[in-house]
């Protein structure tokens, strides 16, 4: 029986490649997404890493393996090409939590200010930022932004805080400050009890946990950036504060080393809806589109162009 799912496996990766290649589509999967989905993918990385290769494609067809906002972003760069989420409204609820309203109430409140938003947010906010930036580039962002400007921040609550640890400038929270509901089941008390049974381990963890959590760590950064810092450690055994799809892709790429997610609860559910079959029937009906309306994705374009700018 075992075989013949992994033949059916291997005969879906061939169709899903062969349709690939007939449409000149690629497929971008983030880090968190299913093994067998970022087999399939052109690009697997975070949010900046994604951001880049839509920039740079010259495909005629996008699939989007990721959660809503990834879409907008792939559709905003991308207004000539067709851009297909295999799920259809697979909702981040960081990038909800923050509302036109609640940052032009900011911006009233601090005229001088220039508008720095996460990535993780809706084409219709990010419209009305400055830049925009990762977990991977939020630091250098923040340096080369508006000289002695301070900036208004947001909307994840774990990422200013790592922000304002990091950067000379002054960092204004956004009223509606949000938080990851994934990194945020991450408690202080896992990652006692975690380097308790783990003492020679090293903490890495996702600037999207709790301060507190971030403060208990050796290593703060991306998804891309934990990968990185892992691989190069001499260290040999990682407790990972983040989605554990992290912990199973250090395995595959660092098989000489031991990886142990801090919690078995930080499961974001969203990133692991597309399977190989949604992708193959994405490709093959083409549905589900992402388009973001004209004027918004004009005025989003160039907050995103000055991120791989300063970047």
């Amino acid at each position: 029986m075992h075989n013949t799912t992994n033949n059916e496996q291997t005969e879906q990766i061939e169709r899903i490649e062969r349709l690939k290649q007939e449409k000149n589509a690629i497929v971008l999967a983030h880090n968190y997404e299913r093994a067998e989905v970022r087999a399939v993918a052109d690009v697997v990385g975070g949010s900046s890493g994604l951001t880049r290769a839509a920039n740079n494609t010259s495909a005629d067809m996008i699939i989007v393996c990721g959660v809503d906002f990834m879409a907008e972003m792939a559709s905003v760069l991308n207004s000539d090409k067709k851009v297909i989420t295999p799920v259809q409204n697979v909702i981040c609820p960081l990038a909800r939590r923050l509302s036109r309203n609640d940052l032009n109430m900011a911006k009233k409140e601090n005229p001088g200010a220039e508008v720095l938003l996460y990535m993780n947010s809706l084409a219709d906010t990010i419209a009305m930022a400055d830049c925009v930036c990762t977990a991977a580039n939020a630091i250098p962002i923040a340096g080369a932004m508006g000289g002695d400007s301070p900036i208004i921040f947001g909307p994840d609550y774990g990422v200013t805080y790592y922000l304002r640890k990091r950067t000379e400038k002054e960092i204004i929270t956004l009223s509606a400050n949000g938080f990851c509901p994934v990194h945020h089941t991450i408690l202080p008390a896992d990652m006692i009890h975690a380097q308790e049974l783990h003492p020679a381990a090293q903490v890495v963890a996702h600037p999207e946990c709790r301060p507190e959590v971030q403060d208990r760590a050796d290593y703060i950064g991306s998804t891309s950036g934990i990968a990185r810092f892992c691989k190069e450690s001499a260290e040999t055994e990682f407790l990972v504060a983040a989605d554990v799809g992290l912990s199973t892709m250090l395995r595959n790429e660092a098989p000489d080393k031991t990886f142990y997610p801090i919690s078995e609860a930080t499961i974001c559910e969203r990133m692991k809806a597309p399977t190989l079959a949604k992708v193959e029937e994405a490709l093959v009906t083409e549905r589900f589109q992402v388009t973001v309306p004209k004027e918004i994705a004009d005025a989003a374009r160039i907050p995103i162009e000055r991120m791989l700018e300063l970047s």
